[in-house]
């Protein structure tokens, strides 16, 4: 209570969509609480009061104005569940005070046990759950049949149970019957941060299977790791019998070597070019049977080559070609990275930053430009390509993009929503994200930005200046952060310059700290780099972990899971009586994200959790949403649609397939009505369904997988502007509007 300069101030003016309300202002040390001032008008009957709470951790960025001649001393902040509120002084001094208690409050310098999910205690029907219990990854293996008849070809290995082998991935590993955790020894250190090839998904038509991992350390050397290709090559394998034609002769009925060696580099080399079965030959389409198994990087082609330069990359199509027969396919997805992404959200809400001061809509223009919709339909072009090659083709797919958990996590999880109906019930949902997202390691606390920072507090000289790129956090990012670089790797300053300068950027920091080794590969982290990723003595790393306090770092904040939750809204437009869980249900989380009310976002991977016995202090997200079930129910959901009769239905059944043609802004989660963000509907003409198939074009290393550009998205209504006569649209009324927690 320290930092708070002034608990309570009366007579503050709040503003929002140009309307205003007055009433008192509380600050508390989790909280900033606006109570309105009960009224009567004309003898009306007295108002109730009404409450808004605003989470510190949910500010994203606040700007104090002095007095002066166009308004009075107040405060605009903007909030990471984008709503935007400006609160009216009568005095600067009580102005100064709450922005610098403000600031105090949600910047915090120490570590996340200042949070208020530490001190969080539920009240109600909440505290009968317990949702740390929800997700057993013993069980989600077993319901999805690992360790059963129905899939031999995978084991469960303890290999990371101490943290020790991947600090990042879970503790439960699946990987396939045929790879010793000898060989997964060996191969963890040609993967980024030893996130290796591990199980996330298999579907039970036809035992295909969605794997993921990091980008492999190939370098401007080429090196390649002969244990990684035979676990790669043992997945692909993983659904056919041992001695089948399909399974690469040197997996029939042997173990993989624990070691690489020459011979085992000639063996792999042979089977390379002498493939068991003629690639030419027609296989038959039947269940089980794979057509063309595929590596999916997620980033763009340039990109991807131009991580070589810090000794990373991406497969070298030539090595691995004998993984599966036919032989494997690679394919770009060419989704950007975090930069980008931050980027992009950026200039979304400068389109609509100007909601606390007046009732117009958003500028379309500026929506148009922001490249967000852009996005969103990439992420679910490339889970349509995922989903197409598991459920049609009956291929298994490995997914990775760098570090293998901002746009892995995203495709993986996309991609089980549409092939599994499970997903797409609130426990399965809950499951997915646990597994996909919390368990695989997706860093919740960097992309989020807890902890604040002190340059998302800024102080106005008047109250006329333009406001400078103000919105979200990290818009003083390094060179990196500019690169846009599209799906064919090209970008307004040139796409194969500006990729190679943000990876040569990148290189200064590598090549300062580590050294190759003799053999030339590298074993660094991904472009964030880590001390904790280096080879270095444990007790050195205990040491630094404890002497450097955890602080947000502005450049790695972003919203891929906003995004992920943009693209499941996506799937519930297009498919509404598929889904148990509403669009509201995805909005909740959203605000909860960023809440900090509970602890299960709170870090960056299962080991910090345990470290910080995080189950045993906090309550889990999932407690809440639990205990309010009903609010959650679509209306919509026929769940007989999924039945088991509809299972082997060809050319869909129960998988649903993202249409890419039909993204559009997911009005509610910017604040908006859907008029204001996607048009008027008699204006926006629905594009049609431009779901693509895959077209595989050979080249000397890989076949390429091109995605076409997704277009005909509903920000073409970018032309509209408002003229005379336009009226705006009239907002309706919500009950958990404007951040008000829902105790």
């Amino acid at each position: 209570m320290e930092h708070i300069r002034v608990a309570k101030v009366e007579k503050v003016v709040l503003l929002h969509h140009g309307t205003t309300q007055q009433g008192t202002l509380h600050l508390t040390a989790h909280h900033l609480i606006f109570k309105r001032t009960e009224q009567t008008e004309n003898k009306a009957p007295t108002l109730p009061p009404s409450e808004i709470w605003i989470a510190y951790p949910i500010i994203a960025t606040a700007y104090r104005y002095p007095p002066s001649a166009a308004a009075p001393a107040h405060l605009r902040l903007r909030n990471k569940d984008f709503s935007f509120v400006q609160f009216r002084f009568e005095t600067d001094r009580e102005c100064r005070d709450v922005f610098d208690s403000i600031k105090a409050l949600t910047v915090i310098k120490g570590g996340i046990e200042k949070l208020y999910a530490f001190y969080y205690q539920p009240k109600g029907n909440e505290k009968r759950w317990n949702g740390w219990k929800l997700y057993n990854p013993i069980k989600e293996l077993e319901r999805m049949g690992v360790g059963t008849d129905r899939c031999k070809g995978w084991r469960i290995t303890n290999i990371n149970k101490d943290y020790s082998f991947s600090p990042t991935y879970p503790a439960i590993l699946a990987v396939p019957a045929t790879i010793s955790d000898t060989t997964l020894t060996h191969a963890k250190s040609y993967r980024s941060r030893a996130r290796i090839p591990a199980l996330t998904y298999i579907h039970p038509l036809n035992n295909c299977s969605i794997t993921r991992c990091a980008q492999p350390l190939t370098g401007v050397r080429g090196n390649r790791s002969i244990q990684d290709e035979k676990l790669v090559a043992a997945i692909f394998a993983s659904s056919q019998p041992p001695g089948s034609s399909q399974t690469p002769g040197y997996l029939r009925n042997t173990t993989p070597s624990p070691s690489g060696s020459f011979s085992d580099l000639q063996s792999l080399d042979g089977a390379g070019s002498a493939p068991t079965s003629d690639p030419d030959v027609p296989v038959g389409r039947i269940y089980g049977a794979q057509q063309r198994n595929l590596i999916v990087d997620a980033r763009p082609t340039v990109n991807a080559y131009a991580m070589q330069v810090i000794g990373m990359g991406s497969e070298d199509m030539d090595n691995y070609k004998h993984c599966s027969s036919p032989p494997c396919t690679k394919i770009y997805l060419g989704i950007d990275n975090i930069h980008v992404m931050r980027d992009s959200l950026n200039k979304v809400i400068d389109a609509i930053k100007d909601s606390d001061i007046t009732p117009l809509p958003p500028n379309r223009e500026l929506l148009a430009k922001s490249g967000w919709l852009k996005h969103i339909g990439l992420l679910l072009n490339g889970t349509s390509a995922i989903v197409r090659q598991i459920a049609l083709e009956h291929a298994h797919v490995l997914v990775h993009c760098s570090d293998g958990w901002d746009r892995t996590s995203q495709l993986s999880s996309l991609a089980q929503i549409c092939l599994d109906p499970y997903f797409r019930t609130i426990d399965g949902f809950i499951n997915l994200v646990e597994k996909d997202w919390v368990s695989f390691g997706y860093r919740f606390r960097d992309r989020a930005g807890y902890l604040g920072h002190d340059k998302w507090f800024i102080e106005k000289a008047g109250y006329g200046q333009p406001l400078p790129d103000e919105t979200l956090p990290g818009d003083e990012d390094e060179f990196s952060s500019r690169v846009n670089i599209g799906p064919l790797g090209t970008s307004a300053g040139g796409g194969a310059a500006a990729a190679f300068g943000e990876a040569f950027g990148q290189a200064k920091n590598f090549f300062n700290n580590v050294s190759s080794g003799s053999n030339g590969r590298s074993i660094s982290p991904a472009p964030e780099v880590d001390d904790d990723s280096f080879n270095t003595d444990r007790r050195t790393k205990l040491a630094r972990a404890t002497e450097t306090p955890i602080l947000t770092k502005p450049k790695e904040v972003s919203p891929m899971f906003q995004q992920f939750l943009d693209g499941t809204f996506q799937l519930i437009a297009q498919y509404p009586t598929r889904f148990e869980y509403n669009e509201r249900f995805l909005r909740r989380l959203l605000f909860h994200l960023y809440s900090c009310q509970y602890g299960t976002f709170l870090h960056n991977n299962d080991k910090e959790r345990l470290d910080s016995r995080v189950k045993e202090h906090t309550r889990s997200v999932w407690d809440y949403f639990l205990a309010r079930r009903k609010m959650w129910i679509n209306d919509q959901y026929n769940p007989d649609a999924d039945g088991q009769e509809h299972e082997r239905e060809l050319e869909g059944g129960r998988v649903i397939f993202p249409r890419t043609g039909l993204v559009k802004w997911w009005a509610t989660c910017w604040g908006r009505e859907n008029e204001e963000m996607n048009g008027p509907v008699n204006v926006v003409v629905a594009a049609a369904d431009t779901t693509p198939t895959t077209q595989l074009s050979s080249t000397s290393n890989s076949s390429v997988v091109t995605l076409p550009l997704v277009s005909g998205m509903v920000d073409g209504v970018k032309g509209l502007t408002l003229g005379s006569g336009v009226k705006t649209p009239a907002r309706k009324g919500s009950g958990e509007s404007l951040g008000v927690e829902m105790m």
